[in-house]
């Protein structure tokens, strides 16, 4: 049937070369449409339900929200995590479902349970969604500075205009703001005079909410006029608080201001923001929606950003710390300067092997028409372009001309061969019909070997198969057009003269070289044989010296540095810190910025406690860094000049930070997850595990949580008293949220802003456990009030600064950081050392996390599949060849084909990754297309020495097999090494290549 294809094209060009002009044009629209990023969509489909609980502790927040929320959700339908954090005033329940999941099925699903589990909360906590956006959505990060404004009026102004203006941006999900002071209105009362005036704080918290709205009063008509009735009453300012009426007694009122100093503060912070080193900055985060183009959005981003900038006060600068479309852009143009490298080289290599530049034409055209069917194929799939999709082809360009190739050699070969006056056509056709259909067969074996590929699952899955399928589609494509297209341009362009084979001096050379290699090969079988097994089985050193890593790690551009001191470190000493670090980051001449932030940004996407840093670095081009620096020094630089002591260092890039956070809910390469019921049990086997950790080779850092590090001033109630004043917990724990925590009792309208309104005690009154005892008073039902430390005991305690759990276990994590090893052999030292010197009690145990997760995963899929996948191309060799020998012959090629490979690994200090495992399966392909081609050219000379015998009536002797041999290898040798050449020459770009996305595609290329 192929053969009859094949036939049909060649003599029907005008429909053949009309067909092709719609798939270029398919896939012109395509290139000009497809959606740009630098990876895949990586992040699992999550729901996020963040709930507020202000002032509350965070083993209060864990009881009363955390885990009736969390043990809701973990019936959900599709869901595989639930990840609770418990902080100080804040709760979030993380739920990732299964691949495949719709995310807006999965809200909805989210949102039925959260209705059910809303009733178990405290009274006005109400649980929300988060954006339908990830971590990973972080794309655009900018400061707003200005000299001559506060960090008040810059927060304010990013919360009410810059937030505002951006968040109705094409694609944008959230805009979270972090760092500056949030502006607050804050009525400090004096204690002394409410007691002399007999005047509680539930009295001053009553009259500030009375005196803060407005009201409508309907309509009155007047002089044939409608005028709306509006009662104003909304608080503008300090004035007006100072103002409001407490009581009056004789005509005389009394007013707040006479018991309380009113004054601008700041609100409470959990985030802070600093650029550069140079200080504190207010900034924005502009969080892409799940499943957006990154590039559009980012330039929706951008031109929001331009729209507003006129009307900005004066001297406010936008600065950008973070803008992901330099890394997509940066990925791009190095695979697109990789396919024009590879494709100018596969055309060269064509027209040097062949000396007709008329018959390089067919392999020249051929080429982009294949890639851009598969373009199109991207298109209709909704696949993006990035690195992985692009470089699916990239890797497959070498081997989509091999049928082209082959073709022509031996349309030439036939050329020179054939009697004088036999139509030029019927040559064509009979050259092509003899090699297609074996082609055809070889270049599905290539498509059918990524089969292994689309078997991984989550996010290893999401990584590679974008490659797999862009890889299949260009093999795919191949063979059509092997078929279709080629045997339509051999016609077109193969004429003229044809430079003999033997007149070809490259051709010549070969020869000469080859044929005393086949000679002794053919004499010294056992020999041939017994070297290659020996070769193959020196391979095995090399192998054990190779380590393993489920990625090597992709170049961002940018740095993200992730240090952790311990828990309860004060705002302010948080802030002076940050600085510091930041400070020594941009004194690194490679250094362009420096965007440090402590704490979290005012998005559920983002759980960080304020012990918890990150620093963005956006470095400067590499032709500007120092001689000789690479990444890997340059981090091994700053590391060793940002050691503080109680501040443990880690190292990683933006996307793959918050990736590796999504998923594990790590944030290093390795990581250690304790389960377990008691807090303090769990903290203290992971401290054990860290201090055993910090003794194996390879450990950059290792850090355990500090669960019960925080401080806490505790109020401990004394019912018996409470009692003989008549007084109940709730009197007691309502006096203590207000008067020391601080409670807002309103909020403010002042045009399109808002800002609270808070209550509490002078800082002296609240600066100490004696202070708070005797200054704080709890009014009494009958009249008076009493001092605090009459009714209660307070002291101060140790207790969890936040609260982790998993799947609706207590768990603490410890991080580690690994330098200068190979992560597989890592974690198989580092868990038998565990293993060994730590005991875990019944109910409590050790998971090991990050990177070893997703590699032990992969390797677990590869280890069925790969076997599956080997049987499968077993099966399409047979079919072709329909004989089991020459099929075991090409399969037994295949283990030596190999040995290359792990060699150049061993070589370039490769770690065995699955990109280099995908690598290795294209090379499966390959050598099985090369075997194919081979016993094609040696089943034609062996069956044209037969005929030529049997014409004689002579025997077919050893002899005779032996001259085939000679013959099908030796004389064939050209098409051979075309496709050989072909091939390597469309890797080579990849090897050479530097830019952003190069470290993976070198691991497949180098197979």
């Amino acid at each position: 049937m192929i053969a009859r294809v094949i036939a049909w094209s060649a003599r029907n060009l005008v429909l053949i070369c009309i067909a092709t002009a719609f798939f270029v044009a398919a896939g012109v629209y395509a290139v000009r449409t497809l959606p740009l990023d630098a990876l895949p969509d990586l992040s699992d489909v999550q729901v996020i339900v963040a709930t507020d609980y202000p002032g509350q502790a965070p083993q209060v927040v864990e009881d009363q929200v955390t885990y009736p929320l969390a043990s809701a959700m973990l019936t959900v339908p599709k869901s595989k995590v639930v990840r609770g954090f418990s902080f100080f005033g804040v709760s979030f329940v993380y739920i990732i479902f299964e691949d495949g999941t719709d995310l807006y099925w999965a809200r909805s699903r989210v949102l039925e349970f959260m209705g059910a589990a809303g009733s178990k909360l405290p009274a006005g906590v109400t649980p929300t969604l988060g954006p339908d956006a990830t971590g990973v959505g972080w794309v655009y990060q900018y400061a707003v500075v200005a000299k001559q404004m506060t960090l008040a009026e810059l927060r304010s102004l990013q919360d009410w205009t810059l937030r505002y203006g951006l968040a109705k941006a094409e694609g944008v999900a959230e805009v979270a703001s972090v760092g500056g002071f949030v502006k607050q209105y804050n009525v400090v009362v004096d204690p002394s005079r409410l007691k002399a005036l007999n005047i509680p704080l539930q009295k001053i918290r009553d009259a500030i909410r009375a005196n803060n709205a407005d009201v409508g009063g309907r309509s009155v008509e007047l002089s044939e006029f409608e005028f709306i009735v509006r009662g104003r009453g909304y608080l503008r300012g300090v004035p007006d608080l100072e103002q409001i009426v407490l009581k009056s007694d004789g005509g005389t009122p009394l007013l707040l201001k006479d018991v309380a100093h009113v004054e601008i503060g700041p609100d409470e912070r959990r985030g802070i923001a600093e650029l550069n080193g140079d200080g504190e900055v207010a900034s924005g985060v502009a969080l892409q929606r799940y499943g957006a183009n990154a590039l559009n959005v980012i330039d929706h981003i951008k031109a929001a950003l331009a729209q507003l900038a006129p009307s900005l006060p004066k001297g406010v600068e936008i600065l950008p710390v973070y803008d992901r479309s330099q890394l997509i852009l940066a990925a791009i143009e190095t695979l697109k300067h990789t396919l024009t490298e590879e494709s100018v080289i596969v055309a060269l290599v064509c027209m040097v092997f062949l000396l007709h530049v008329r018959s390089a034409l067919v392999a020249i055209v051929m080429l982009p028409v294949g890639v851009l069917m598969a373009f199109a194929a991207m298109k209709a799939l909704g696949l993006g372009a990035n690195i992985m999709s692009l470089g699916g082809i990239a890797i497959a360009i070498g081997a989509m001309v091999d049928a082209a190739i082959v073709m022509i050699e031996n349309a030439h070969k036939h050329l020179e061969r054939a009697p004088p006056g036999k139509p030029r056509l019927d040559i064509l056709v009979e050259a092509a019909s003899e090699v297609g259909p074996a082609l055809f067969f070889s270049l599905l074996v290539i498509t059918v070997s990524f089969l292994p590929i689309f078997s991984l699952e989550a996010q290893e899955g999401r990584l590679f198969s974008p490659l797999a399928y862009t890889k299949t589609f260009s093999m795919a494509a191949a063979a059509f057009l092997s078929v279709t297209l080629v045997p339509a341009l051999m016609v077109i362009f193969v004429r003229g003269k044809i430079v003999p084979e033997a007149k070809n001096p490259i051709n010549r050379l070969l020869i000469w070289l080859y044929r005393p290699v086949i000679a002794t090969v053919l004499r010294t079988r056992a020999v041939t044989i017994v070297l290659a097994l020996a070769i193959l089985a020196a391979t095995a050193l090399p192998a054990q010296k190779i380590g393993s890593e489920f990625m090597p790690t992709l170049n961002e551009g940018a740095l993200l540095y992730m240090p952790t001191t311990l828990p309860g470190l004060s705002v302010t000493k948080a802030a002076e810190l940050l600085q510091t670090q930041d400070r020594i980051i941009k004194s690194f001449p490679e250094v362009e910025t420096a965007y440090g932030k402590a704490g979290r940004a005012n998005s559920a996407t983002d759980p960080a406690p304020t012990e918890m840093f990150e620093t963005v670095i956006q470095l400067k081009d590499k032709a500007q860094w120092r001689p000789g620096l690479t990444i890997d020094k340059l981090i091994a630089e700053m590391d060793a000049a940002l050691q503080f002591p109680g501040v443990s260092n880690a190292w990683t890039m933006p996307i793959k930070g918050r990736l590796d956070m999504l998923s594990t809910g790590i944030r290093t390469p390795v990581g250690v997850k304790i389960f377990g019921r008691d807090l303090a049990e769990i903290e203290g086997l992971a401290r054990q595990v860290e201090t055993v950790l910090k003794a194996v080779p390879g450990t950059s850092s290792a850090y355990a949580e500090r669960i019960i590090g925080g401080y806490y001033l505790e109020v401990v109630p004394d019912r018996a008293a409470l009692a003989r004043y008549g007084l109940s917990i709730g009197d007691l724990q309502d006096v203590i949220a207000t008067a020391l925590g601080g409670e807002t009792v309103t909020t403010t309208v002042e045009g399109r802003e808002r800002y609270g309104v808070n209550i509490r005690y002078p800082r002296d009154f609240r600066s100490s456990p004696q202070a708070i005892g005797s200054d704080v008073l709890i009014p009494l039902p009958n009249g008076g009030t009493t001092p605090l430390a009459d009714v209660a005991k307070v002291q101060l305690a140790r207790g969890p600064t936040s609260i982790r759990t998993e799947n609706g276990q207590l768990a603490a994590y410890v991080y580690v950081d690994v330098r200068d090893r190979d992560i597989g052999s890592y974690v198989a030292e580092a868990r038998n050392a565990v293993a060994q010197s730590v005991k875990f009690p019944p109910g409590a145990y050790a998971a090991w996390s990050g990177q070893f997760e997703y590699m032990e995963r992969a390797a677990e899929r590869m280890r069925v599949v790969v076997p599956v996948t080997l049987l499968a191309i077993l099966l399409l060799l047979y079919l072709n060849f329909r004989s089991l020998t020459e099929t075991l012959i090409v399969m037994t090629s295949l283990p030596f084909a190999l040995i290359g490979g792990v060699w150049l690994m061993w070589f370039l200090g490769f770690n065995m990754s699955v990109a280099v495992a995908v690598g290795f399966i294209a090379l499966a392909g390959v050598a099985a297309e090369t075997g194919v081609v081979m016993l094609i050219y040696l089943d034609h000379a062996r069956k044209e020495v037969f005929s030529a015998r049997e014409k004689d009536g002579r025997p077919f002797t050893k002899g005779d097999l032996r001259e085939a041999i000679m013959r099908g290898a030796v004389e064939r040798v050209r098409p051979k090494m075309m496709t050989l050449a072909a091939i390597m020459a469309g890797l080579i770009p990849i090897m050479w290549s530097t830019g952003a996305g190069s470290e993976v595609m070198q691991r497949i290329a180098c197979r």
